[in-house]
């Protein structure tokens, strides 16, 4: 696919089911090595092609850097070449977010994951210099995050019209809640779009996106796969049931006042796979919540 610069893209250049994967952490929350491999080693038996690592879902504000490096390279030996790892890197500081984006590359990612600046709310023009400078620093494919509601600050369409021109800037993790902007900017470019909210994984599917980047597949990698499988073999309906079936996991873990690495730590233990508590300030989820998300699980595993 040629974009109107000229540059030739992969229209899925990091799979198409990726996983926000969590960060396991023992008991005592220090960094679980052997259970981020076994968790990874899971997701990708399960239907994932793609794996997330140090993203929100994987804690990244309270990982030091040298644990983001230790987890690439802990997973990249467990899932070897066949998926696509993609390391969060985004910090509030460009120079910081540069050299996270060096250390990625040197521990084996595919490719980097940059949300806007958080809290000091660029302008746009700030905020494309942030980006080119990030992707002239290695030679990784760059996914943008567009997360407004987290970081205060949209990337607009325009601005994402004018970032498609850098060769490595290929992608877009889309948590905008703006489906208008989102197709204007898949009408006008060749970004590879990735649904960073579970319930839009099939809506934005279905005009044009990659994939999605899921915090649901932690604990049901294979149903999110089987709606994107059901789409890919133009059974639009048999995607729509199980996206809608999957709807009250997706609210429960993503929109019932938890966040997301919380709930999907919470299933984990649940399932007897690897997670351990979340590092403060977030807390683990009550017995209450807990043996709620374990109903919701259950009922949807069950049908």
């Amino acid at each position: 696919m040629t974009n109107p610069h000229g540059t030739s893209r992969s229209p899925r250049p990091f799979g198409r089911t990726l996983c926000a994967m969590v960060t396991p952490f023992t008991g005592a929350g220090a960094l679980d090595l052997d259970g981020a491999r076994r968790l990874a080693a899971h997701l990708v038996a399960q239907g994932c092609d793609g794996l997330v690592l140090n993203g929100t879902t994987g804690e990244s504000p309270t990982t030091t850097d040298a644990e983001k490096a230790e987890l690439i390279g802990a997973v990249r030996a467990a899932v070897g070449e066949r998926v696509s790892l993609v390391a969060g890197v985004g910090t509030a500081d460009t120079l910081h977010t540069v050299d996270l984006t060096l250390a990625a590359e040197k521990a084996g990612a595919d490719g980097v994951l940059v949300v806007s600046p958080y809290y000091s709310r660029p302008p746009q023009d700030a905020l494309e210099a942030h980006f080119l400078q990030v992707a002239e620093a290695s030679g990784l494919p760059v996914m943008l995050y567009d997360i407004p509601g987290r970081t205060g600050t949209r990337i607009e369409p325009e601005t994402l019209v004018r970032l498609a021109a850098h060769p490595r800037i290929v992608a877009v993790k889309d948590c905008s809640y703006d489906f208008l902007g989102t197709q204007k900017v898949l009408a006008r470019t060749d970004l590879a779009y990735y649904a960073g909210c579970d319930e839009h994984i099939l809506a934005l599917y279905a005009v044009g996106a990659a994939g999605c980047v899921s915090t649901v597949a932690n604990v049901v990698p294979s149903r999110v796969a089987a709606i994107l499988n059901a789409f890919d073999a133009g059974d639009a309906a048999r995607a729509t049931e199980l996206q809608l079936r999957a709807m009250p996991l997706i609210e429960a873990m993503t929109a019932a006042g938890l966040p997301g690495t919380v709930t999907s730590k919470a299933l984990l233990t649940a399932l007897g796979l690897p997670a351990g508590p979340p590092r403060a300030p977030l807390r683990p989820a009550g017995r209450e919540a807990a043996d709620g998300l374990r109903a919701v699980y259950e009922e949807l595993a069950a049908g």
